[in-house]
């Protein structure tokens, strides 16, 4: 296939011209199917980290102009550990809860950041590298819980990670800085397309690719409330990156990834 084809043939995953076709398919909202749960469950007996509470939270109160005006990429972290309490306000930023609605027996979570039909199709990952009181390695946020689940403490993890990223770098200090291996932690998020399929059948891709614009637009401007920085890649090997993560490739797949550093001085 020539690469104009290839092209157009994405643009129509970006059209997404299914809103006036509905009567064309029945999705499995509309056959009756149960609604797919918006978190995985933690794997049986993983240990789990309380995080501070979002009504407890110290960090974070900076001018929302502010934050606007100064969002920039950043390619460059200092060596200083994040905190677990600026560790617990970036999470809830990006997938938190912020409040719970019953309607029909069913809650529903109202999140941080929006998403098509309230479906919320991601989980987080977190790379720990320089947290202080965590482990070096592999967490998955509960956001229902607002706690972390430990998959696997691992120290080659920060090296894993930065090779399934294609080790990309910049320079500090004149020399190379592997901004991923050298983050304090680095967020990889994962789809699990079938929560946002259940209800919207073959237009969800455009709204799952939509929805990881929202959510990592408040980890920018989370980040900047706590004079970190960070970097939104989409560039990586998601096959390496799915092995790193431990999940299939298919049902849930890496699909965006952002390492987080304290900004030099």
């Amino acid at each position: 296939m020539e690469i104009k084809e290839l092209i157009l043939e994405n643009r129509d995953i970006l059209k997404a011209d299914w809103w006036g076709r509905f009567g064309d398919f029945t999705t499995d909202q509309q056959a009756g199917l149960t609604r797919p749960d918006v978190q995985k469950p933690a794997p049986a007996g993983a240990p789990l980290i309380d995080l501070v509470p979002p009504e407890e939270l110290t960090v974070g109160d900076v001018s929302l102009r502010q934050l606007i005006a100064n969002r920039r990429s950043r390619r460059v972290f200092s060596d200083q550990p994040l905190s677990l309490e600026e560790l617990s306000f970036l999470v809830w930023s990006v997938q938190g809860v912020s409040d719970t609605n019953t309607d029909d027996g069913v809650t529903y979570y109202r999140r941080t950041a929006p998403s098509g039909g309230n479906r919320h199709p991601f989980e987080t990952y977190l790379s720990v590298h320089h947290v202080t009181g965590l482990e070096v390695g592999l967490y998955r946020y509960l956001p229902l819980s607002h706690q972390l689940v430990q998959l696997r403490v691992a120290a080659e993890l920060p090296q894993q990670t930065s090779t399934a990223a294609l080790n990309q770098s910049s320079v500090r200090d004149g020399k190379p800085f592997h901004f991923i291996e050298n983050s304090a932690v680095t967020f990889v998020w994962t789809a699990i397309p079938y929560r946002t399929e259940w209800r919207y059948g073959p237009a969800a891709a455009k709204l799952i690719a939509v929805d990881a614009g929202h959510f990592c637009e408040n980890l920018y401007l989370a980040c900047g409330a706590i004079q970190a920085g960070m970097v939104a890649v989409g560039a990586f090997d998601r096959p390496k990156m799915d092995a790193v993560l431990g999940v299939d490739g298919k049902d849930e797949f890496s699909l965006y990834v952002a390492p987080v550093g304290k900004l030099p001085d």
